[in-house]
């Protein structure tokens, strides 16, 4: 979905943080809450497992270009600089 250029995430409207500057990108980019995206998931009835994997394969691997959304995990820089290890 796309409002005044700016791409959104249909049906998130519930886990926007706002927005992402990022060099190399002249426009913003939304950015949604993670967690709140997989809660809304097992709100409407769904387990975590299939929230998640929904969310991955429907939304996450839903590439629209540079503008594509981004999803954030809040979490402590050194829970952060693990999990980046790890990957």
């Amino acid at each position: 979905m796309s409002e005044d250029g700016l791409l959104l995430a249909d049906g998130l409207e519930h886990a926007f943080m706002g927005l992402v500057t990022r060099f190399n990108v002249l426009d913003p980019i939304a950015c949604y809450d993670y967690d709140e995206v997989i809660a809304g998931y097992i709100r409407e009835g769904m387990t975590e497992g299939e929230a998640v994997e929904f969310f991955e394969f429907n939304v996450l691997g839903a590439w629209a270009g540079e503008r594509t959304p981004c999803f954030i995990r809040r979490m402590p820089l050194s829970q952060a600089i693990e999990e980046a290890g790890d990957a």
